[in-house]
């Protein structure tokens, strides 16, 4: 059951109610932590400080799931292909990591020598706050579209790559 513990997160919640207690057909897919070889996003953000500054301070207390945005357009278009699909699905990639773990294995990745510091969430202000665990129950989606769903380091590999052969 949602739990909102922002403006933010109580405002996407209010719009999922709205739909779902309307007359119309919906499919609502919830995801976490989502980043691509596009726009600005926490990949790329780490990528570029890790290779700008000695040391890297990340948060290692907030754990989730990250989500490669190509992966999710290929379940969003098989939903979309699917009228039958009704309701409200959850998506990301497999396994669980703090995003203290995503810096490492981004920097990891990357080859680049760049100190990792795990820190609390307390010592890194932010203007949301964050639930300290968010990962998702993917049962649903992967029963319902009969998928296999890629481990989240093998997806994010794929988008360096992507990254850095441009």
């Amino acid at each position: 059951m949602p739990d909102p513990i922002s403006a933010y997160g109580a405002s996407k919640y209010e719009g999922e109610r709205a739909i779902i207690t309307s007359d119309i057909d919906y499919a609502i897919v919830r995801t976490s932590w989502l980043y691509s070889t596009y726009g600005n996003n926490f990949v790329k953000t780490i990528a570029r400080l890790a290779k700008e500054k000695k040391s890297l301070r990340v948060v290692y207390d907030q754990v989730g799931t990250p989500t490669y945005a190509n992966d999710l357009a290929q379940v969003l278009s098989k939903i979309v292909g699917d009228s039958s699909l009704k309701g409200v699905y959850h998506y990301s990639n497999e396994g669980v990591a703090s995003w203290y773990d995503f810096a490492k294995a981004i920097v990891d990745i990357m080859g680049i020598a760049c100190i990792k510091e795990p820190i609390v969430s307390s010592d890194y202000p932010a203007l949301a706050k964050r639930p300290p665990y968010s990962v998702m129950d993917k049962s649903k989606i992967k029963k319902q579209l009969g998928i296999s769903v890629p481990y989240w380091r093998d997806s994010l590999q794929q988008c360096l790559n992507r990254l850095h052969n441009g």
